[in-house]
């Protein structure tokens, strides 16, 4: 069985940000949803994980922009997992435009954690062994390291998690991460970095009414970002290109 989900979708304005394009925190939740719903059709979803004790949990997803989709423009969205490998696990996903030219490229790396044992498993066995996986990832340039020491860096602002921010396990929403530290800069800062990869590295869970507090330093041609919590353990790692 080919294991893939095709959809075609359209742009509408709440996933836009100011410049009437697909926001970047906007696509990451997007590639969210696309996987959440691919896993649920293969039956490995929220409803099989929660009966059997297990929990889907992001590690890292970078996404490469060829170009952002303009508000209200019909585009075709493709998720797939690769072959897993021990614990570890990669979905790839590609956005591109009615004529077939990619928009964007994006790659999930993914556990699954044993919720009564705390303790990684095989994701290998969660599969069935009928399906067609793929094994190159669209983007194989590795993930980066980021150094999570800070004493080279700026303060670049802070972040106050709020109720919108919590999903279902009662911590920081993935995509809400993105969009806070998106939320630290001004549109014409943005404008002015003109993003086309966002890499995201997810370190510590954070909760309601914890403080978010980004640093960033320049590394070549990347901005690196570091958000601790307010007891100095590291939420999450960026890198911005």
């Amino acid at each position: 069985m080919k294991c893939r989900m095709s959809k075609e979708y359209r742009i509408c304005p709440s996933l836009c940000d100011h410049s009437s394009r697909l926001g970047i925190p906007d696509t990451f939740g997007l590639f969210m949803d696309m996987a959440a719903e691919h896993a649920e059709d293969l039956g490995i979803g929220t409803t099989f994980m929660m009966r059997e004790h297990k929990f889907w949990l992001t590690a890292k997803t970078r996404i490469k922009f060829m170009r952002r989709p303009y508000m209200m423009e019909k585009v075709r969205l493709d998720t797939w997992p690769l072959m897993p490998r021990g614990i570890q696990e990669i979905r790839d996903y590609s956005i591109t435009d009615m004529n077939g030219s990619i928009i964007a490229l994006g790659k999930t790396q993914w556990a699954v954690l044993d919720t009564d044992t705390g303790s990684l498993v095989k994701i290998q066995e969660l599969f069935d062994d009928d399906w067609d996986l793929e094994t190159e990832t669209v983007l194989d340039e590795p993930f980066a390291r980021v150094a999570e020491d800070t004493s080279d860096c700026e303060e670049a602002g802070k972040y106050e998690i709020r109720s919108i921010d919590i999903d279902l396990g009662g911590h920081m929403n993935n995509a809400a991460y993105v969009k806070a530290l998106f939320s630290i800069f001004t549109t014409s800062e943005l404008d002015a970095m003109k993003i086309t990869d966002c890499e995201i590295c997810y370190k510590h869970s954070c909760y309601e009414g914890d403080t978010l507090s980004f640093y960033k330093r320049q590394r070549d041609n990347a901005i690196e970002m570091i958000g601790k919590t307010g007891d100095g353990e590291t939420a999450i790692l960026a890198v911005l290109k």
